[in-house]
């Protein structure tokens, strides 16, 4: 931008032009009527020399009032007048009425347009000849070289008519009567406009110059109401122009108007409008500055479009290019407001459009590509708006917002930029909405270094990484948007991070949905996060945030994982149908997990392990097809008031020297055991209901150690708790009620610690089924362990993997050599059909099986962490 000394100096050498003193000229109906003379001397706006002459009226009618002299009133005759035919009269009637319409054609072809206009007064023959499209479409393209008619709709709105366009019956004539003011800037070509042969001509009263310059002085000093100047085609190199004032300035050419009109300049800006150009009009031009590289004089402040504080003008349908190391455009200063439209800025050495010092104005259907730098800047409390812009392959950013810069962009596509599609920071806060952010090279949207700004109903897809970026105590809002299909992620928040990340659509990314991590601390609400190639949600390295009521869905790998140091609260979200876990704690993750649904998951609905201690309270966990909960490795954990119904295996799992806390949970309706624990397992496990269970309510084995207290067991299809494999436990104050296969059921060896219990109205079915001869397996099959002795069979060469019922020794093997192996949870191999010989109890055999002493071993998740 030029320094605001150098833009006075200009303003000053304006002011001390000379102006001549006319009054004050106006192109308009209203003052060709008021003209005695309308007919004989039609004039222009630019007419020098008869000030007081209005403009031609191309539309006015034969006989009207308001458009000619009115003449002096006929006496009337009270005798019927006689016709009386001379020869010239016979002349004149074969002119009107009997010469063919092609020879009157060509002879109208060499009539100008004031004489055109007069010519079709004489009569109604004429008239319809005279508004012929084509003599006026001949005329048009001789004065002002456009292919179709140029129409004026409103002050600062220029635009061509189609051809099949009937808004007017002759547009070519329209166009004329609202164009002819202008003055014309066509060097060399002075005698097509006022002068032919050396005579000036009559009908046609225009001002034509060799130099957009001398055309800018004319009718600045001319002091035009409505100043219009056409600028033909050609490439004018070295004009001074600095706009003061409200004059329009149009390229006129055949063809793509703006290749054909080209101003450039090398040494300062190619166009500068300043104070008092509110009104001014720049379009269909080609606006470049191309300094000399060699040269020592700096030209990184001037650009080939500036705009300067306090002017409003109008760019529209230019291409603007610059090989400068500034901008291509610049706004700048307080009270800049101007109105760029259906421009294109392309191929700079620097940035595009440069908005900048509280400019605003707004910039519609431009094309801004190909730039060195960002397409767009604004900074330092900048606040355009930007509606309907196309932003793409920019060697840099799409859009940078910094330094508070501000903006309101709508319906742009910003796609194929090499860095991020849009980029905020340094407490720059933009708006940005319905806009489409894609295939960028990095990511879609960058917020960093205390960024803000609102992003709402746009479309972030197929970008090379992130969709969204936030960082270093940014805090943005991601609101109502669609991120989809990225290459890596949806929304990386991570670096203190933070924002508001809510109703959302995420999907189909290729790493996680939304991943927080390194204390960041976002808030995640309302979103739909589904169909990741990864996870759904990635907390991670301290990540924090809350993350509420949102549908996390049909992920590849966890719906969410928390790991490493994170502490996130998750509140009344839905996380279901995932391909691995519903909500993964590993390598020391926390955090709160509460009022969730989580359920249909193909392996467990919640995983704890290695060190992690979340809280989880008043969830309900479901339809898990490798059970509710799983605690392993070491895991721990206050597991809460939730309600764990419906898993496929069991409710919960506690293994591997792991050690929660359950309390207040309903265990139930299961499709396996309740709870189980082993494998070293431990756990406090307090005041919980675990009922209507299809296996044991309460499993431990394998050397686990759990504390039991005050927890009722009850309405289990097996037995209500059965402690195997040298297990012990502490049993406090429970009760045990009403389970089919028994109360406490203890393998032989076990002998836990006993305290208030309460164990009554079981039913021992196993007992029954001895009692009655028939074969255990009748009443377990291969998927349910009764308790009871079991036995191997020598003589059959069966092994302690293969049990015998007590019934199936006494009749199958009777006479064998047979010895008690213990007393323990087990189904019959015998009746199973599994052995060589038939079980005489039984009857069609089942497939081979091995006894299983212990539930099936759930699914551990290993996911594989990916930053």
């Amino acid at each position: 931008m030029p320094s605001q000394s150098g833009i006075t100096t200009r303003l000053g050498s304006r002011l001390k032009r000379r102006r001549s003193s006319v009054k004050k000229r106006t192109y308009s109906a209203t003052s060709a009527a008021e003209s005695e003379h309308s007919d004989e001397t039609p004039s222009t706006s630019g007419a020098v020399g008869q000030p007081n002459v209005p403009q031609y009226n191309l539309r006015r009618r034969p006989g009207d009032a308001s458009n000619t002299i009115v003449p002096a009133k006929r006496k009337k005759n009270s005798k019927p007048s006689v016709p009386q035919i001379r020869g010239e009269a016979v002349g004149g009637r074969y002119l009107q009425e009997d010469l063919p319409d092609e020879v009157l054609l060509k002879i109208f072809s060499y009539l100008l347009e004031f004489d055109l206009c007069r010519a079709a007064r004489v009569c109604k023959r004429f008239r319809a000849i005279g508004e012929d499209i084509e003599l006026w479409r001949k005329l048009y393209q001789e004065i002002f070289e456009y292919d179709l008619p140029l129409i004026r709709r409103e002050p600062k709105v220029f635009a061509f008519l189609e051809k099949d366009d009937k808004e007017f019956a002759n547009p070519w004539k329209e166009s004329f009567k609202q164009l002819y003011h202008g003055v014309h800037v066509r060097p060399g070509c002075s005698n097509m406009y006022s002068y032919y042969g050396g005579r000036r001509l009559a009908s046609r009263k225009m001002f034509c110059f060799d130099a957009i310059e001398q055309a800018y002085t004319w009718v600045d000093s001319e002091v035009y109401e409505d100043p219009l100047i056409f600028v033909h085609t050609g490439i004018y190199v070295g004009e001074f122009l600095l706009i003061d004032l409200g004059v329009i300035i149009i390229g006129a050419a055949q063809g793509n108007v703006m290749d054909q009109v080209i101003i450039e300049r090398e040494s300062e800006s190619t166009i500068v409008f300043a104070e008092g150009s509110k009104d001014a009009y720049l379009g269909y031009i080609t606006l470049k500055f191309t300094p000399d590289i060699a040269s020592s004089v700096p030209h990184h402040k001037h650009y080939a479009l500036e705009v300067t504080e306090n002017c409003s003008p109008t760019i529209a349908h230019c291409r603007i290019k610059s090989t400068s190391v500034g901008a291509a455009v610049c706004v700048a200063g307080s009270g800049a407001d101007p109105f760029i439209h259906h421009c294109l800025i392309k191929d700079c050495e620097n940035v595009g459009l440069y908005v900048t010092d509280y400019a605003q104005g707004t910039y519609e259907d431009n094309e801004i590509s190909g730039n060195a730098l960002a397409g767009i800047w604004v900074k330092n409390y900048a606040n355009p708006i930007m509606r309907r812009n196309h932003i793409h392959h920019g060697r840099d950013v799409g859009i940078f917002t910094f330094d508070y810069g501000q903006g309101y962009f709508e319906n742009c596509d910003i796609h194929n930029n090499r860095i991020a599609g849009f980029e905020v920071k340094a407490g720059a806060n933009p708006t940005v909405t319905q806009c489409e952010i894609h295939h960028g090279q990095t990511g879609g949207i960058y917020v960093h270094e205390n960024g803000r700004g609102q992003f709402i109903e746009n479309k972030i897809h197929s970008n090379n990484f992130a969709g969204v970026w936030i960082t270093s105590n940014s805090d943005p809002t991601i609101r109502k948007n669609e991120i989809y299909n990225g290459h890596q992620g949806g929304v990386y928040i991570f670096g203190e991070g933070r924002g508001l990340i809510e109703h959302n659509n995420i999907y189909g990314n290729a790493l996680a949905g939304i991943q927080i991590r390194t204390n960041s601390n976002p808030i995640v609400r309302h979103n739909k996060i589904h169909h990741g190639q990864h996870g759904g949600i990635y907390v991670h390295e301290k990540g924090q945030g809350l993350i509420e009521e949102n549908e996390v869905f049909s992920n590849t790998l966890a719906g969410v994982w928390i790991t490493t140091g994170s502490t996130p609260v998750l509140r009344r979200n839905r996380i279901h149908s995932g391909k691995q876990v519903g909500v993964y704690f590993y390598d020391n993750g926390h955090g709160v997990l509460e009022d969730n649904d989580i359920f249909n998951h193909l392996y467990s609905g919640v995983q704890i392990r290695t060190g992690s201690n979340p809280l989880i309270r008043r969830n309900k966990i479901w339809g898990g097809q490798n059970g509710g909960i799983l605690v392993y490795n070491s895991g721990l954990g206050m597991i809460e008031n939730n309600e764990i119904f419906d898993n496929a295996m069991a409710g919960v799992w506690i293994k591997t020297d792991s050690n929660p806390v359950l309390r207040h949970n309903k265990i139930h309706d299961g499709r396996d055991g309740g709870i189980c624990i082993f494998n070293g397992g431990k756990g406090i496990l307090e005041e919980n209901d675990i009922f209507r269970n299809a296996q044991a309510g309460l499993l431990i084995s394998t050397q686990s150690n759990p504390v039991l207290r005050r927890n009722r067991i009850f309405d289990g299809q097996a037995a209500g708790v059965e402690i195997t494999n040298n297990a012990t436990a502490n049993l406090d104050g429970n009760k045990v009620f009403n389970n089919k296969f028994g109360g406490l059921c203890l393998a032989s060896g076990v002998n836990p610690i006993m305290k208030d219990n309460q164990i009554y109205g079981n039913h021992n079915m196993v007992q029954k089924a001895v009692s009655s001869g028939q074969c255990l397996y009748k009443i377990s099959s291969y998927t349910s362990f009764p308790m009871h002795d079991f036995y191997r069979c020598k003589t059959c060469n069966t092994t302690e993997r293969n049990a015998i019922c007590v019934n199936c020794i006494k009749t199958c093997h009777g006479g064998h050599d047979v010895e008690f192996i213990r007393h323990d949870r087990f189904f019959c191999d015998c009746g199973a059909g599994t052995l060589n010989n038939s079980c005489r109890l039984q009857g069609e055999p089942t497939q081979d099986t091995d006894t299983l002493y212990d539930s099936a071993a759930p699914m551990e998740s290993h996911t594989v962490r990916l930053n």
